[in-house]
């Protein structure tokens, strides 16, 4: 929200610098008065909304003086000069060095109400697409973690920029692959805990035998091999996140502890019984249905409750229809990087195999089916029978719209969104175009 402007009016003379005061502010303009530019200087910022008036010969600091300390300040704030007619030259070599106006005394009140009306609109202006730009900034950061276009990524992201700054317990809810550990990431660093660690604990790959070291420290002595104190993964998120993948994986006794930490925000190391207060925020998640796992007494219901303040539902690869082609891009040009690699031809055919396959690994299958295409062996495809994936069992006419929705979709790709360029690439209008892509679902790109 942009605060309402002000003039900052700077001269010495003080019965005209009273008698344009009076003027503005009967044009209804928020006007602050100085006899000099240095006692101006402290209301000059890169976020000061208004214009300002200047002489241009003062004691002490002069106009050109002055307009280059607020130039080094913000370029983009409208200084205006009033100028004695010896001064012309003056107020126009200002012009070039970054002044928005000059005006030659004498002039009418009108005249100067005209000019710094102008010179606070653009300011306005100025002010707004700063505004947007960083608006546009930020969700640019999530579109470039959280890609894609389709309903489900929308409301996740969505629902990752409502609760990043939240500061409340949250679960994550997913398929194997789905990108879980990318939504916890993200809402970590969209949050204010974002300078502070984020340690991520996969609860399915902990030995039983060391979990609760690993989760909870030691101290010397604590058990046979405890040679040195260990500061454990939660403690050494303090301050952050601490984010527990496949946290249905974690042993009931271990829960029992961690329903502990979760209440108290706070914990002791094994063979200690010093009480560590902590400051964090535990991000959860899991592959299967916890709250029916509850029920069956596979996890425990008070941990659940605890952990569950807010969810966030990550959808399977296999509903995100839209995201396929932008996803496969994104990942082929990070496994050209890595490879270094050009990126084969994306032929139709290829697009068609991409969306009528079932994706049950997700992004990571899709990740690794990038990773080959890039490596020149296909996109490497299997069935559920471990057959690769063709089309050999649809109709003509089901392959002609197949490929040419296919054909379509790459183009849009190739054009990074711009169906101005993808219509005019086919040699077709732009109607003709909208029609084809109602027909066959697809949806226009974001703006």
């Amino acid at each position: 929200m942009l605060s309402d402007p002000k003039v900052l009016l700077i001269d010495d003379d003080n019965d005209l610098r009273h008698a344009l005061v009076q003027a503005l502010e009967i044009d209804g303009m928020d006007v602050k008065a100085f006899p000099s530019a240095a006692s101006a200087m402290p209301l000059v910022s890169f976020q000061f909304h208004g214009a300002i008036i200047s002489d241009v010969r003062m004691p002490g600091m002069t106009g050109q003086e002055f307009l280059k300390r607020v130039m080094d300040i913000d370029p983009a704030i409208p200084v205006i000069f009033i100028t004695g007619h010896g001064d012309v030259s003056v107020a126009v070599s200002a012009m070039r060095s970054g002044a928005y106006d000059f005006i030659e005394k004498p002039f009418p009140p009108n005249q100067l109400s005209a000019v710094v009306s102008r010179a606070i609109e653009k300011r306005r202006l100025v002010m707004e697409n700063r505004i947007l730009r960083e608006e546009i900034d930020a969700d640019g950061l999530l579109d470039e973690t959280l890609i894609g276009k389709s309903t489900q990524m929308v409301r996740v992201r969505s629902q990752v920029t409502m609760l990043a700054d939240a500061d409340i317990d949250i679960m994550i809810n997913g398929e194997t692959g789905a990108g879980k550990d990318v939504v916890a990431r993200a809402l970590h660093d969209h949050s204010a805990r974002k300078t502070k660690p984020f340690v991520a604990v996969n609860c399915g790959a902990l030995p039983r035998e060391i979990i609760e070291s690993e989760l909870f420290g030691h101290e010397v002595g604590a058990f046979t091999g405890a040679t040195q104190k260990r500061i454990g993964k939660i403690e050494f998120a303090n301050g952050g996140t601490l984010f527990l993948d496949e946290i249905e994986s974690m042993p009931l006794d271990v829960q029992v502890k961690l329903l502990r930490v979760v209440e108290t925000r706070s914990l002791e190391r094994l063979g200690s019984n010093k009480t560590i207060p902590l400051d964090i925020r535990i991000v959860g998640a899991s592959k299967v249905d916890l709250a029916q796992a509850s029920i069956n007494g596979e996890f425990r219901q008070d941990l659940y409750f605890r952990l569950n303040v807010a969810s966030i539902d990550l959808p399977p690869l296999r509903e995100r229809g839209d995201d396929i082609l932008m996803l496969f891009y994104r990942l082929a040009r990070q496994a050209r990087a890595r490879f270094r690699k050009e990126i084969p031809e994306v032929t139709p055919q290829i697009v068609a195999q991409l969306h009528a396959y079932d994706w049950p690994g997700n992004v990571r299958e899709l990740r690794n089916s990038a990773d080959r295409f890039i490596l020149g062996m296909g996109l490497g495809l299997l069935n559920s029978n471990g057959v690769a994936v063709d089309q050999s069992d649809r109709s003509l006419p089901e392959k002609m719209a197949s490929y040419e929705k296919a054909l379509i979709e790459n183009e849009i790709a190739k054009h990074d969104g711009s169906l101005k360029s993808t219509y005019e690439a086919f040699g077709i209008s732009r109607k003709a175009l909208y029609e084809k892509m109602k027909k066959y679902g697809i949806m226009a790109p974001n703006p």
